[in-house]
């Protein structure tokens, strides 16, 4: 038993593919000030499904079928107009390079955008957000500390989650004999559908007989640990509920995964560096006209396993950063005119390409750290170490997810944030898991986000 069903993203697809067809319908009907004749409406869907295909990706690239799209409702119209925008333009370049069809529609186009938009932007905002599930799971939540009661709150703050806590139980407060009686009153009543436990706490160890008890009594019931209900509520790992044992069950990985996975690595860095290979001129003249200084530079990082390797990247500061910061925990240097520029892009990483290839990095995997930072941030956050399990990645689940890693600064608060999503991709890595985190880095260039 899931408690977060993904059935929402599949509506949300269907919900606007219905919307794309029905926007077709309704255009037609506005340029011929009639109703469509079915021969008519047929002819036009047919290059419009591909266009379906196309336009749905471009959603998925926007994050309009990201899990908390709803958070953003202030600029929820603001992205679903400019992605309109965008994916009519794709119509007249496919119109426009696939003459087959016979049509140049470039008045419907110009009214497709407006009718789309407001049946997308009504459909998201006026009717699925008001979509209630008709009964909610109820469950009682036996834990403890800062991430259960994020937990609690993210919960109980969101109507759209299908389940909820009827009652919570404070291990940290709650006697043992409490804990107890809570497990009883579980078993003996019929409408509480799940248990929500931190199993690993001593509080909840007297009380497993009798959980396990119930659940063969029970025709719906589920019983999760706490840390795998918050993974899949945050997208990350709560690093106060994580234990020794659970780190170590995520040291392995299926051999045909390494094996594409690497495989992917070399096509992937191959291809993308031949197509920006024609860059480098432009990128190594643009340095140095902005100021003189050397075009390249090498840096030392951790690692898989906590080797060291050395890493070139087009240099976008004046001098080299090594991450020894001092007593302020921030740089001196500064990002130079070009550098911004490069940044913003990604330019400045495309020699670590070549890191990539040599296995030392890979497309998909934790940041790969500075030693001084590695070694500081080792003696300060538990379990830091273990991101040094995947090898590390041009992109990953944290970078993505986290828009607030300390670019060229010490912070202890930012990295154990950026740790729960890396030890989340440690635990769920699969080529799924990477192409995801590679079509949502595609998104974060496109928009110049996290520079």
């Amino acid at each position: 038993m899931t408690l977060v069903p993904k059935r929402e993203y599949i509506l949300l697809l269907l919900g606007d593919v219905a919307m794309f067809t029905v926007a077709l319908w309704v255009t037609l009907l506005l340029r011929y000030l009639e109703p469509p004749s079915e021969e008519l409406f047929l002819r036009h869907l047919e290059p419009f499904s591909y266009l379906f295909i196309i336009w749905v990706i471009i959603f998925f690239l926007a994050g309009l079928y990201g899990r908390h799209t709803r958070l953003f409702r202030s600029r929820l119209s603001a992205v679903i107009l400019s992605t309109l925008v965008i994916n009519v333009v794709t119509a007249a370049l496919f119109f426009f390079l696939v003459p087959a069809f016979g049509l140049a529609p470039k008045t419907i186009l110009l009214l497709y955008l407006i009718v789309s938009f407001a049946l997308v932007y009504a459909w998201r905002v006026f009717f699925f957000l008001r979509i209630r599930t008709p009964r909610k799971f109820k469950g009682t939540l036996i834990a403890s500390g800062p991430d259960a009661e994020a937990l609690v709150q993210e919960v109980q703050n969101d109507p759209r989650y299908p389940f909820m806590f009827e009652s919570i139980v404070d291990t940290s407060r709650a006697h043992s004999h409490e804990v107890i009686q809570q497990a009883c009153r579980i078993a003996a009543e019929d409408d509480t559908a799940f248990l929500v436990a931190d199993f690993s706490d001593k509080a909840f160890l007297a009380a497993r007989p009798i959980v396990y008890d119930a659940a063969f009594h029970k025709r719906r019931f589920a019983i999760l640990d706490v840390s795998e209900l918050y993974q899949e509520v945050f997208d990350r790992v709560p690093l106060t509920l994580v234990q020794y044992e659970w780190i170590l069950s995520c040291v392995n990985t299926p051999r045909l995964y390494n094996i594409l996975k690497r495989t992917t690595d070399i096509v992937g860095s191959l291809i993308i560096g031949l197509i920006t290979l024609p860059l480098y001129p432009f990128i190594v003249l643009a340095i140095k006209l902005d100021d003189g200084g050397p075009v390249l530079i090498s840096q030392e990082r951790i690692g898989r396993y906590e080797q060291p390797f050395k890493v070139w990247k087009f240099r976008s500061m004046t001098g080299n950063d090594q991450g020894e910061y001092g007593v302020g925990g921030k740089t001196k240097l500064s990002v130079t005119r070009v550098g911004k520029w490069l940044r913003a892009s990604r330019l400045d990483e495309l020699p670590q390409l070549w890191s990539v290839i040599i296995g030392d990095l890979s497309l998909v995997g934790p940041r790969p750290e500075l030693p001084a930072l590695a070694r500081e941030y080792s003696a300060r956050i538990p379990y830091y170490n273990a991101r040094h399990l995947a090898t590390p990645g041009l992109t990953g689940w944290a970078q993505i997810k986290h828009d607030r890693d300390p670019h060229h600064g010490a912070d202890i608060a930012e990295t154990k944030q950026k740790l729960s999503y890396d030890l989340y991709y440690l635990k769920h890595r699969s080529l799924f898991l990477d192409l995801f985190i590679i079509l949502q880095t595609i998104r974060i260039v496109l928009s110049a986000r996290g520079s």
